[in-house]
């Protein structure tokens, strides 16, 4: 057992290898020994026949000789083993072809589920398989949640990054993910691992059991895994680069104008100041650093199910099934919430307001001093005790942004529950054809569980309060049991019974999800028809999928504003669609064994589908391979794909949220000193008054307010991919395989929106600020009370970011692998490897009249996620006998700078002395390189690994905290791309009998 387990590790040593591109037939597609299934006993013999299922990512055709025209990452259980991996996500984002998309390291902006972004091109554009079949979406994008994958079955990871939409339909614009599981898995196997940082926190459990055997001599097989996960937070206050917010302009300490004690916006003296810790009023502003409270990594809890089997009911007829449950809660906690940005209704006489203050709003509101004194002084409301109107009683509009940090953090518990099943017949028609008919049903609901927010409809009137006669405070309107609420003290003065009346009441939201796939398919080759020695290998076959998903949230959930602080409303949705497809691949060996031609081939591939929401679409791949001497071969593929909107994009409702900007055009003294752009502010909504006198703020902690929505009119988007390749086996250097491909894709029609910054770019620094000419200024609808683009979002559409069929994108690049593997001694053997993308371009264009933006190798609030222009993995691996092994992962991120484009809309980043961190450049990034080793040691029936990942404990690039977008850009640095946790420690314990 132990040999057999180390010469498996010393052949796929590096696991990060493009198997499929290799020109080694077996090296290519050999299923391995535990991928053979047993079907009828031969006639002349008691044993068993064993015929070889085989699994072809981005092919329908079942060819063991099968060598793909399309590059194929091949990621071997070795891998994740070395790396002891929890979750799919946490080894996919580090892949050179793909981008950090949502994940374990996104805390403000993360849904309760982890997806795969293939080359930078959206999470939408790729297809998550299971044994080459879809599995169950989270929500309303069809998106699949890497988190319930069950690694503890995966025998391998196939990455095909390019278009794949004629073999697995819409979705696969810019790859596929195809896990697949160990089909014929005998014994039984337990593993425990667990892992720590050297800060001591980012702790990780793992306990998994997988049991498997044959059975009926042979002729069936099952398999039964089951699992548990555990993941504690880190706080970004536990590490010294993350403790204080910075600000990415600024350089200096910086937060949240939303703060203890509160600030406040109109109408006071200077248009701004800060509540005092006496209750007076001054214009100096301190903010409030929110970065301690706030998570490096989200808390992670999962439970999970996987079973499989086949029985061979009748001689060349074999019924199979495969079951997948998960139980998953994600949690994620942001800083205290408070009153935030939100117009408030107040009064002069609230026993809570200072004099310092009610001054202050007299000055603001231009009272005078009897004025001021005698709405001050009345214990009484609107109306007297008589029932007639109060001529002194004062009330008017602001805005008190005050931290409650008494109430605590604001926590969000997304709970999963999932199910995915699969069942099939599938035989022999003949010697070399075959049939398949299967059909998927699955289930997926997460379920939203927040507190911590305030609900306005009770924040509003506890802060209409008078005297209540005897000290206290009392609401105006005191139905619904108002209580009132203090929030203008210094921390620690929230009275506790406001709070809880305010704070203590929790919000739910219910995604649900169903998929139902019914798949027919014929594969075999034409026996002796045939062009070349090697017959004609085909597949046809059809499909029908369906897909419904629904949003349920309770009342306050729905309402605009209603959850302050909470982002945007979550109204319901429900919506489905389903589609018909019919699709046929040929591969044709065209020559073979001919001078030159050692090995001539073609493939070629249809499909046609039918969405019930989106018409109807053609999609096709035409590609080749010619290998003029054994050891080296040229391929080449073409693809029309094509992508199909999804639910949310279809029937999401108009919805208005959050999104990122460090300055607003129309901030402070710009409009005073232009009168121009000081008429385009007050077209957009800014009040006259607060433009004119500089007035306008810049956006509270880097965020303003985007209105988004479905659009129930959009088309399929459309996407030629391309790519071509070499590989090189040498005969003279045993054990070397080198692969080299370029790729293209371009994607017309796409379904998009624009940017913050196309739209911020397109109305104040086109040329044209004329409100009624300039289309990009129309999207834009400010806040009726202070100008600024932030506020409550039943009054604030903010940034208008409407979906479309009209936009394009753009990426190439060239992807590259090395793979050494050789025996030095009779004891010694060494693996090497190397995979590695140089992404030339990823640009994208909103609409036609919009310009390009290239988001490679830069960094700004629209470019999302980073993506270096060159990543590459490189894994160096030396065995010692057949028990201890040494491996050590190079990773390696190329350096990237800000968005030119975002220089030129905000200004260049700080650079020169930060207060916290000396001499600082936030415009750029250098290159990154992180070492991860790991050992492993095995005496039978027990292998050990252990790994340090971040070997030299290297620390994330601070570049501050409002250069980036939320999701990605937190506590001073980007926790996806960058290792925020430092040096981890972990063991594994993996015991098989």
């Amino acid at each position: 057992m132990t040999k057999s387990i180390f010469r498996a590790a010393l052949r796929t040593s590096t696991a990060l290898v493009a198997a499929t591109a290799v020109v080694a037939p077996a090296l290519a597609q050999d299923a391995g020994e535990d991928e053979t299934i047993t079907t009828a006993p031969d006639a002349l013999s008691d044993a068993p026949v064993t015929r070889d299922v085989i699994v072809v990512t981005g092919s329908r055709i079942s060819n063991p000789n099968l060598e793909l025209t399309s590059p194929v990452t091949v990621i071997g259980e070795e891998e994740l083993a070395y790396r002891q991996t929890n979750t799919a996500e946490q080894f996919i984002r580090e892949l050179p072809g793909a981008v950090p998309s949502i994940g374990s390291a996104v805390n403000n902006g993360n849904g309760g589920a982890s997806f795969v972004n293939l080359r930078g091109l959206g999470s939408v554009r790729n297809l998550v398989l299971l044994d080459g079949r879809r599995f169950v979406p989270a929500d309303t994008t069809g998106r699949v949640d890497l988190n319930s994958i069950p690694l503890a079955v995966i025998e391998r990871t196939d990455i095909l990054t390019g278009g794949a939409t004629t073999t697995y339909g819409a979705d696969a614009v810019a790859g596929v993910v195809n896990f697949i599981t160990k089909d014929d898995f005998e014994g039984a196997e337990l593993v425990g691992n667990m892992q720590i940082a050297e800060e001591g926190d980012a702790k990780t459990y793992r306990l998994e059991g997988t049991i498997g055997a044959n059975f009926d001599d042979g002729r069936g097989n099952a398999v039964f895994s089951i699992g548990y996960q555990k993941q504690d937070p880190v706080y970004q206050g536990d590490r010294d680069f993350s403790e204080f917010n910075v600000g990415s302009f600024s350089g200096e300490a910086s937060g949240s104008s939303n703060a203890v004690p509160a600030v406040i916006v109109g109408p006071v003296p200077g248009g701004a100041g800060q509540i005092t810790q006496d209750r007076g009023f001054t214009n100096d502003l301190t903010l409030f650093n929110f970065n301690p409270f706030n998570i490096f990594q989200t808390p992670f809890d999962r439970f999970n199910i996987f079973g499989s089997a086949r029985y061979e009911l009748v001689p060349e007829v074999e019924f199979y099934t495969q079951g997948a449950f998960s139980k998953q809660t994600v949690s994620t906690i942001i800083a205290p919430g408070g009153s935030f940005f939100n117009t408030y209704r107040l009064n002069l006489n609230n026993p809570f307001l200072g004099d310092g203050l009610v001054d202050a709003f007299c000055e603001g509101l231009g009272l005078t001093a009897a004025e001021c004194a005698a709405g001050r002084s009345t214990e009484f409301g609107p109306t007297l005790a008589d029932g007639s109107t109060n001529p002194d009683y004062v009330e008017f509009d602001t805005q008190v942004r005050r931290r409650t940090v008494e109430a605590g953090t604001r926590n969000s518990d997304f709970t999963t529950t999932l199910f995915n099943y699969v069942a099939g017949f599938r035989g022999d028609i003949t010697d070399n054809i075959s049939w398949d008919i299967y059909g998927t049903y699955g289930e997926s609901e997460r379920i939203q569980r927040q507190g911590g927010f305030a609900r306005f409809s009770r924040l509003q009137p506890a802060l209409l309060a008078i005297p209540d006669g005897s000290g206290g405070a009392q609401c105006i309107d005191q139905s619904g049991g108002c209580i009132p609420l203090d929030i203008f003290g210094p921390g620690g003065s929230l009275n506790a019974d406001g709070a809880d009346y305010v704070f203590g009441l929790t919000q739910q939201v219910i995604n649900q999800a169903t998929i139902k796939t019914v798949n027919a398919s014929i594969t075999g080759d034409f026996g002796d028809f045939r062009v070349a020695e090697e017959p004609i290998a085909f597949a046809i076959g059809a499909e029908y999928r369906e897909f419904t998903a629904t949003r349920i949230s309770d009342e306050a959930s729905q309402t605009p504003g209603e959850v302050v602080g909470g982002g945007g409303a979550a109204p319901d949705v429900d919506g489905s669609y389903d589609v018909k497809d019919l699709y046929g691949e040929l591969y044709i060996p065209l020559l073979a064994g001919t001078p030159g031609f050692e090995e001539l081939t073609l493939e070629l591939g249809a499909r046609y589908s039918d969405y019930s929401t989106a018409g109807t679409e053609f999609t096709w791949k035409a590609g080749g391979s010619w290998t003029p001497f054994y050891g080296a071969t040229v391929r080449g593929n073409f693809q029309k794909a094509a992508r199909a909107p999804n639910i949310g994009e279809l029937f999401l409702p108009v919805v208005t949220g959050l999104d990122n900007l460090a300055n607003d055009p129309c901030q402070l003294d710009a409009p005073v000193n232009d009168s121009a752009l000081a008429a385009l502010c007050i077209a957009q909504g800014a009040p006259a008054a607060v433009v004119n006198a500089g007035g306008i703020l810049a956006p509270a902690a880097g965020q303003i307010n985007i209105t988004t929505g479905g659009n129930p009119d959009l088309g399929t988007e459309e996407a030629t991919t391309w790519s071509v390749g070499l590989l090189l086996q040498p005969e003279f250097v045993p054990g070397l395989a080198l692969t080299v491909d370029y790729f293209n894709i371009e994607i017309t029609d796409a379904i998009s929106s624009p940017t913050v910054g196309d739209i911020i770019q397109g109305c104040y620094f086109g040329g044209d600020l004329n409100y009624s000419t300039n289309d990009f200024c129309q999207l834009i609808e400010r806040n009726p009370f202070t100008g600024g683009l932030d506020g409550s979002p039943d009054s604030t559409p903010g940034v208008i970011l409407q979906q479309s069929n009209l936009g394009t994108l753009k990426t190439d690049g060239i992807d590259a692998t090395v793979n050494y593997d050789s025996q030095l001694t009779d004891t010694v053997g060494l693996g090497l490897s190397f995979t590695g993308t140089w992404t030339f371009k990823n640009e994208f264009q909103s609409t036609p009249d919009a310009q390009f933006r290239d988001c490679v190798g830069f960094y700004s609030v629209n470019c999302g996620s980073i993506q270096p222009e060159f990543v590459f993995n490189q894994r160096t691996t030396l065995f010692f006998g057949e028990s201890l092994n040494a491996s050590l992962l190079w990773r390696f991120l190329d350096g990237v700078e800000q968005e030119p484009r975002d220089i030129a809309e905000n200004g260049e980043a700080f650079v020169g002395n930060s207060p916290l961190f000396g001499d600082v450049d936030f415009t750029q990034i250098d290159s990154f390189s992180y070492f991860d080793l790991s050992m492993q040691y095995a005496v039978e029936p027990v292998t050990l690994t252990f790994t340090v990942q971040n070997l030299f404990d290297k620390k994330p690039p601070i570049v501050g905290s409002d250069i980036g977008s939320t999701a990605y850009n937190s506590g001073n640095t980007y926790p996806s791309t960058y290792d925020a946790i430092g040096r981890r420690y972990g063991v594994t314990a993996k015991l098989r009998f």
